[in-house]
């Protein structure tokens, strides 16, 4: 299982927010790669950046400090918040994106997600689908579909792809242990071979392991290290172990 740490970015600052409410935000580091680079050097390979500025202004916001750590770290990141656009998408790649999390387009305008994962391919683009009370939200949470959200990847599967983060948003920035429940079913109603990242909540290191078992292909951390409740050693070790 893949660790992937996230870094959130508001005015270019590293934040964390609870139940992605935008009132709770609390800034953890000024600058964005002195975060990337310690990751890097605690042997991970993968980060989760965030634009909130993006996902609440509808378009890419803070893609510069995508084109800093990019540039100067080795990290493969999938960047998501607020990419609505061909023009978005582009920006974001250019700048050094490896992937990038496709959330609220998915939901309010299909074609243009579709079109997307046509162009670029199942491997580069990722369907966010973040739940409360299993529906799905949207605009950086501020807002709830009508959608169902294991139908609404079941239907994206049937057309390609391949990851998905799933956020359970009650449990985000929360430190209470993941959604393991919503997990397993969704692993056990999707067809094989869905790469199901689990994102929100992580509280403690033994609920790795846990994610791993159940199946899940990757599992974002945010707030657990930034408030010291699992260590970059440990992930060290996690990794070195997992190969």
């Amino acid at each position: 299982m893949r660790l992937i740490p996230a870094i959130d970015i508001i005015d270019g600052k590293c934040v964390r927010l609870s139940k992605g409410d935008y009132n709770t935000k609390k800034v953890y580091n000024e600058n964005p790669l002195e975060v990337a680079k310690e990751f890097e050097a605690h042997g991970i390979q993968y980060l989760h950046l965030v634009d909130l500025d993006g996902a609440k202004s509808k378009h890419i916001v803070n893609h510069k400090v995508l084109e800093t750590i990019a540039s100067k770290t080795n990290l493969q990141i999938d960047f998501g918040g607020g990419l609505k656009s061909d023009e978005d998408l582009h920006i974001a790649f250019e700048s050094g994106a490896n992937q990038i999390t496709g959330g609220s387009i998915a939901v309010k305008d299909r074609e243009t997600f579709l079109g997307w994962l046509q162009t670029h391919g199942a491997e580069k683009i990722i369907l966010g689908a973040d739940a409360n009370n299993e529906k799905v939200a949207v605009s950086g949470w501020l807002e709830e579909s009508d959608m169902e959200l294991v139908p609404f990847v079941q239907q994206y599967q049937s057309e390609g792809v391949q990851y998905v983060i799933c956020t359970d948003i009650s449990k985000d920035g929360m430190l209470q242990g993941p959604a393991f429940d919503l997990y397993e079913k969704m692993l056990s109603e999707t067809k094989k071979g869905l790469n199901l990242i689990a994102s929100g909540g992580i509280s403690t290191f033994d609920e790795l392991p846990k994610l791993a078992e159940i199946g899940c292909e990757g599992t974002i951390i945010g707030k657990a290290i930034y408030e010291g409740k699992i260590s970059l050693k440990q992930l060290e070790h996690y990794i070195l172990e997992n190969g």
